[in-house]
């Protein structure tokens, strides 16, 4: 009988601990998946191909937000898969006859997003505007296969959908354990984006890479200053070499920075942080894209991934001055 008791009493504390251990890992926001790797993909080499297969393979939906849109290519997709679609664009991007888009008509924020999720389980992001010029460029597409992060998306669309720029509801998943490999994912400006890009480049004990378009955001070029003890190297685009752009100053400070020296546009938004964690999406390290404009952000905590991202910044290291 005191055995059976015992055996009891064991049993029931293992299940409540258990019980707050799954109430506290869910409450916090952090969920478990397993599903396929993510899909990785350059400009100016691959980057439509990919998009317009996704496109193509939907059942049920397709929600897209895109900052500009003009890509033959994905509109001829998207045409085929009209009565699947919803579309959000920014007051940059020329109107289209074909589609019934939301537009973003903000004068202090651009609805900078680049994603579409399909059939509420794929998402694509990156730093590809699909248009006739970003295929030629400089840009980085990521897949993710995932039902929280699609989650998470969706949200985010739907408020955009309804006309909700430039602010929103905090993300429901910050953190996913996708095969064991951690993801996070945050949206601009409603989740500190800035503060979670320092976070990670705080963390960094062997080297940080980054290719970005624009550079102006004085607290992220801090970190950087503050972390060039171990190896930093960085490229920007020429064109944004300008009296707003950290270039100067992140250069006087010894950091081994450069201009992008080839015939494409330098369009990436990307960290690479001790050769196993990655910094992708919308987000240019601005002020603007951090308070304003509606932007999204993943950080992926995988060395295969980043072994691809490093890839591609070897190629363009090697042709910026």
């Amino acid at each position: 009988m005191k055995k059976t008791k015992l055996v009891l009493i064991l049993s029931f504390t293992l299940f409540t601990l258990f019980l707050a251990e799954f109430t506290g890992f869910f409450s916090s926001g952090i969920v478990k998946e397993k599903s396929l790797p993510p899909e990785v993909y350059f400009c100016p080499n691959n980057c439509l191909t990919p998009l317009v297969r996704l496109i193509n393979s939907a059942n049920d939906s397709i929600d897209c937000a895109f900052y500009t849109l003009d890509s033959k290519e994905i509109i001829d997709a998207l045409k085929n898969q009209k009565s699947k679609l919803r579309l959000i664009l920014d007051k940059h991007s020329e109107e289209l006859k074909d589609f019934d888009a939301i537009k973003n008509y903000g004068t202090r924020q651009l609805m900078h997003d680049k994603f579409c999720v399909i059939d509420n389980k794929i998402v694509i992001t990156g730093s590809f505007n699909p248009t006739e010029r970003s295929k030629k460029d400089y840009n980085d597409v990521v897949i993710i296969h995932s039902n929280y992060l699609a989650e998470n998306y969706e949200d985010e669309f739907n408020e955009l959908f309804d006309g909700q720029f430039g602010s929103g509801s905090k993300v429901k998943y910050p953190l996913i354990y996708l095969n064991g490999k951690k993801l996070e994912n945050y949206f601009c400006p409603e989740d500190s984006c800035s503060e979670h890009v320092m976070d990670v480049l705080n963390s960094a004990d062997r080297g940080i890479y980054f290719m970005t378009f624009v550079f102006t955001h004085p607290g992220i070029a801090d970190t950087l200053i503050k972390k060039k003890g171990i190896d930093i190297k960085g490229i920007l685009e020429r064109s944004m070499k300008n009296k707003w752009s950290q270039y100067e100053r992140l250069k006087k400070s010894g950091i081994n920075i450069k201009l992008d020296g080839s015939k494409h546009f330098m369009h990436e938004k990307v960290f690479i942080v001790d050769n196993k964690t990655v910094i992708t999406g919308s987000f240019n390290p601005t002020r603007s894209a951090d308070l304003r404009n509606d932007e999204n952000l993943l950080i992926i905590h995988d060395e295969a991934v980043a072994k691809q991202y490093l890839g591609q910044f070897e190629r363009v290291w090697k042709l910026a001055s």
